[in-house]
């Protein structure tokens, strides 16, 4: 009985990785507020009585593809972080294969941080694979606090409203860094995504010709701005 349920239990993950795939390639073609589980299934040749066996409605299927757009970023910030090596390097490191991700998957990161999609709420299923990213880049500014890769900015301190909303994100990814580092990492995993955002939807055209070199200048100041030290600088021999 056990090897038969198993089996069902195969068949029906095979089914359900299909649909998933089959939706990802609308994505692609058509985005997300017109994914429909009638027209998965018809590129499927099932019924569409049949899909309601394996997804109970078209926003299970958005949040199976959001979940695994979330654990395939996740997974790559993650390898990245893994590199080793200084903070500032594992900084660049994470930012960058952030930023390749989101070029060779650009309908996913669109789906993830691009604009809404019309009366679709994400259930709290995907908050989980959604931190992934987010707390590598905190661990890399915790790792580098923890090791004295951190430099004082010496800025004015945070007002009380703003120390009350840097505590908070303090409490739940970076214990013990100086609250002003906390609010400038804020800050800083806004432009890192929004400096994404900006080349994936083509705000940078007819301004800057080289996206990457400019995405590296946006990494170094980012990096300056948390505090992390840069590498030592090399000195060239002149000739």
């Amino acid at each position: 009985m056990g090897v038969v349920l198993n089996a069902r239990q195969r068949v029906r993950e095979a089914v359900i990785a299909d649909i998933v795939a089959e939706a990802r390639r609308q994505l692609a073609i058509q985005g997300a507020a017109a994914l429909s589980l009638r027209a998965v299934a018809r590129e499927l040749g099932m019924a569409s009585s049949a899909m309601y066996r394996y997804v109970a409605s078209r926003d299970e299927l958005l949040t199976a593809l959001i979940v695994e757009g979330y654990d395939a970023l996740g997974g790559v910030a993650e390898a990245a972080a893994a590199s080793g090596g200084p903070a500032w390097q594992r900084w660049r490191a994470v930012c960058r294969a952030i930023r390749e991700w989101a070029l060779e998957h650009p309908h996913e990161y669109a789906l993830l941080y691009g604009s809404p999609v019309p009366d679709y709420q994400a259930p709290g299923s995907t908050v989980g694979p959604a931190s992934r990213v987010t707390l590598v880049l905190a661990g890399v500014l915790l790792d580098a606090h923890r090791a004295r890769e951190l430099v004082s900015r010496g800025e004015p301190a945070l007002s009380a409203a703003m120390a009350v909303e840097a505590e908070r994100v303090a409490l739940g990814a970076l214990p013990g860094v100086p609250l002003p580092t906390v609010a400038r990492a804020v800050v800083a995993w806004a432009q890192l995504f929004g400096q994404i955002s900006f080349e994936l939807f083509g705000r940078f055209h007819g301004v800057i010709a080289d996206t990457e070199i400019l995405f590296d200048h946006a990494v170094a100041v980012m990096a300056d701005q948390l505090g992390i030290k840069p590498p030592p600088v090399t000195a060239s021999r002149g000739g």
